[in-house]
């Protein structure tokens, strides 16, 4: 082989090998940015939104919620530990590898420090349990939650009464698992008495991307809620 065919040869390789770090940094850059801005990736660690999300589900997070977007009755948002839901556990720390990628979005965040549930009451709300049939009312309107798990013979929502009006910039948040979810109702004697402020949101889940048998859309169960902000609106006019 001549010595000018195997500088061709070099320059070959050379160039398919600086493509392919172009290539690799422009993905690691879009990966970061749409991790920054827009979505997320994050990992369930515990069944309180069975069966919606099971334990080790990856769920992709909007982070355009609630800063762009408004956040509605029934969506499934992450946010950060307002303090004191979480119980301390020992963790194993992601390898170096493992926090690069969670770095640039290419991996689920697995710290804990975030809780996940379901918004059940928006600012100005006035969210009680139960009525006669056991459902959790908003602004009055009995609640037929069709995404809820209960132990077998229970028709009761809630293990225990409630009855709140959610501060303006805040959420009332319940988990699908009713009887093994630490939520709002629960944290009442925390400083923030239950409610979430719209501030340690960090966005709305609406995809369930692992595992694959499980991929699918996390939609907003908007029929659960009909009637709810009509009602609203009437009591503060009748106020």
């Amino acid at each position: 082989m001549s010595a000018a065919e195997n500088r061709r040869r070099r320059s070959g390789v050379l160039g398919f090998l600086r493509d392919l770090v172009v290539i690799l940094v422009i993905a690691f850059l879009v990966s970061f940015l749409l991790k920054t801005f827009l979505v997320r990736s994050f990992y369930i660690p515990s069944g309180s939104m069975e069966d919606t999300l099971q334990v080790n589900d990856r769920i992709l997070v909007n982070q355009l919620v609630p800063d762009v977007m408004d956040v509605q009755r029934g969506d499934i948002v992450v946010f950060k530990d307002p303090g004191g839901w979480l119980n301390a556990r020992a963790v194993e720390p992601p390898s170096d590898f493992e926090r690069v990628l969670q770095v640039v979005g290419l991996a689920a965040d697995t710290s804990h420090e975030y809780v996940v549930k379901r918004v059940i009451g928006v600012g100005g709300d006035r969210v009680a349990c139960c009525d006669a049939s056991g459902r959790v009312t908003v602004n009055g309107v009995p609640l037929d939650e069709p995404y809820i798990k209960l132990p077998e013979g229970e028709s009761r929502v809630s293990d225990i009464d409630f009855d709140v009006t959610v501060p303006e910039g805040s959420v009332w948040v319940m988990g699908d698992n009713r009887y093994q979810s630490k939520d709002s109702r629960y944290n009442q004697d925390q400083p923030g008495k239950g409610f979430v402020s719209e501030d340690e949101i960090v966005g709305r889940a609406f995809l369930l991307n692992w595992p694959f048998s499980r991929f699918g859309w996390l939609g907003n169960p908007e029929e659960t809620f009909t009637g709810v902000e009509a009602a609203k609106s009437e009591g503060a006019a009748a106020g």
